[in-house]
């Protein structure tokens, strides 16, 4: 349990809540507008359908390159500080998307939106970290991301529902008022988890002296890498999803009742961690997770090969092994990096997020653009991706594990 005068008023179940809507701003953000890139591509006059892609990549670099600022804000100046300069900012992209009238102004406000959305999902990682430590706080990260997956499994069908009502600008009033209600519910739940005697200063030399300290344990090195491959291979499909399932295989009104079943199997593969990883630990069931993602993306690709597009149970079969792995490996890895870091917690959480976002950011649209009609390249994508998570991972705890031996 978090300590009594780290939390206030706020139960257990509640923080868990809490930190769960302030993750979700990411996912919302991405996942509530993927059934409306069809109309956005229409209604802006986009030329290439990949360009579509980049209402959801460059929210991603928007995140990424945020991310490291509110890590240091909020370990000088209070973790609540962190959160609502970071729905602020979201606000004010968000009424830029709003008023959009080309795909470049879209893409402008989608950045700051990403700049603004890092703060909630840094601080919240940040705040687990001021009140746990070790399997408990990688129990709560799971459960966390249990209630952050129900996110992805409505809000592609939120989506959908608004544009039956109103056009896709509809969807950017919802974000808003989602936005403001996160807001609400922080200033009058939450308080303040990092006491003014715990804070450092907002100083570029404690700051590199922080980044120093990350930049020198290998752990966290290797897990934050690992961290940005898994993203990659997620974030690819990701903007791909629309085209895959529901253009490619013809799914169509169907995409966003298939992503949520997706979304789905990241839920129930998190809660099974959850359960699961005090017993067996992180290491080992992240090493099962990756090899899960590489085993079947590779099995889709050599059917690829052998007899051409796969028909679409076979690509169900691995979105489903695949994000499922992802479900399993994500909290852990973040909580493996982590764990080594709690005396710089915030500049450690936003270092963490910002480099796999990064890494993400710029991967993920890559592997995405290379989009053919098929899903091949995706999958190509995620065997590489997990190859090579898989080997900075075992590089990461190879010293932990001999010193356990």
């Amino acid at each position: 349990m978090p300590k009594d005068n780290a939390r206030g008023p706020i139960g257990f179940a509640e923080f868990i809540a809490l930190m769960a809507a302030l993750t979700a701003m990411v996912a919302m953000s991405i996942d509530v507008i993927l059934p409306a890139l069809s109309d956005i591509g229409r209604d802006l006059a986009v030329d290439s359908p990949n360009d579509r892609q980049l209402t959801i990549t460059m929210f991603f670099l928007g995140l990424a390159v945020s991310q490291i600022v509110y890590g240091p804000l909020s370990d000088s100046f209070g973790r609540r500080f962190g959160i609502f300069l970071g729905l602020g900012i979201y606000l004010a992209g968000t009424a830029l998307c709003l008023f959009s009238e080309t795909l470049p102004v879209l893409v402008a406000g989608r950045i700051i939106q990403g700049i603004g959305a890092a703060g909630p999902r840094i601080v919240a990682n940040a705040i687990v970290r001021d009140c746990y430590s070790g399997r408990p706080m990688a129990r709560v990260s799971s459960l966390i991301m249990t209630v952050f997956v129900l996110v992805p499994v409505f809000a592609p069908l939120l989506g959908q529902g608004i544009l039956m009502l109103v056009p896709w600008r509809g969807i950017f009033w919802f974000l808003a008022l989602f936005a403001l209600l996160a807001f609400v519910w922080s200033a009058l739940r939450l308080e303040e988890t990092l006491p003014k005697e715990g804070r450092r200063p907002f100083r570029l030399g404690p700051i590199l002296e922080a980044l120093k300290l990350i930049l020198s344990n290998r752990i966290a090195v290797g897990c934050t890498l690992a961290i940005g491959f898994v993203f990659t291979a997620f974030l690819a499909f990701l903007s791909s999803s629309q085209q895959i399932l529901g253009e490619a295989y013809g799914l169509g009104p169907l995409f966003p009742i298939t992503f949520s079943a997706l979304a789905l199997v990241v839920g129930v593969s998190s809660a099974m961690n959850a359960a699961l990883v005090v017993r067996f630990g992180m290491q080992r069931l992240s090493s099962i997770g990756i090899a899960g993602i590489g085993l079947a993306s590779l099995a889709f690709v050599l059917w690829s090969v052998g007899f051409g597009m796969p028909p679409l149970w076979v690509a169900l079969i691995w979105l489903a092994i695949s994000v499922g792995s992802i479900g399993i490996v994500f909290g852990n890895l973040n909580a493996m990096a982590m764990e080594p870091l709690g005396a710089v917690a915030g500049v450690a959480a936003g270092a963490i997020g910002s480099v796999s976002s990064l890494m993400s950011s710029v991967l993920g649209a890559a592997i995405a653009r290379t989009y053919d009609g098929t899903a091949l390249p995706i999958a190509l994508g995620f065997v590489g991706c997990s190859i090579a998570s898989l080997v900075l991972m075992h590089w990461a705890t190879r010293e932990r594990v001999r010193r356990v031996r």
